[in-house]
């Protein structure tokens, strides 16, 4: 029997939990279905362009921003940046909205939110990645 957690699996997908865990069995942990794709995001979000050896250009390259004032112009720089980097890394999804708030300026601290369906279940999602500018933010 086919059930509607089996289906989102084997359509999207599952392996090792990123970032990596361990479970309570003492195994790497897994992450399956619509979990793998919100890690998924989150990875391509939090890659450097460059650090993958295999693929240079994988990422969204948010660490480019780093230290530029937070403000509108950085905002919107940001909000296209993760626009590119899903709709080229990520063929699971359909991003259906990016918004990027100065959730804090003293900290530097960006609230990028990403709304998106994943399209082969036409479900609807979406998450928040807090991003520092400033050196020592996250505190």
């Amino acid at each position: 029997m086919v059930t509607t957690e089996t289906a989102d699996v084997r359509l999207l997908g599952s392996g090792w939990s990123v970032p990596a865990a361990v479970s309570a069995s003492g195994e790497l942990a897994q992450a399956a279905g619509p979990e793998k794709v919100r890690q998924s995001i989150r990875l391509i979000l939090g890659t450097r362009r460059g650090e993958r050896v295999a693929r240079p250009d994988f990422g969204a390259g948010l660490e480019d921003f780093l230290f530029e004032p937070t403000g509108p112009t950085t905002a919107a720089l940001v909000r296209h940046r993760v626009e590119t980097a899903l709709v080229r890394w990520e063929p699971r999804i359909d991003v259906t909205e990016v918004t990027v708030d100065v959730a804090d300026r003293r900290r530097g601290r960006l609230d990028i939110r990403v709304a998106y369906r994943i399209r082969s279940t036409n479900t609807h999602y979406n998450l928040v990645y807090p991003y520092f500018l400033h050196e020592g933010g996250a505190v």
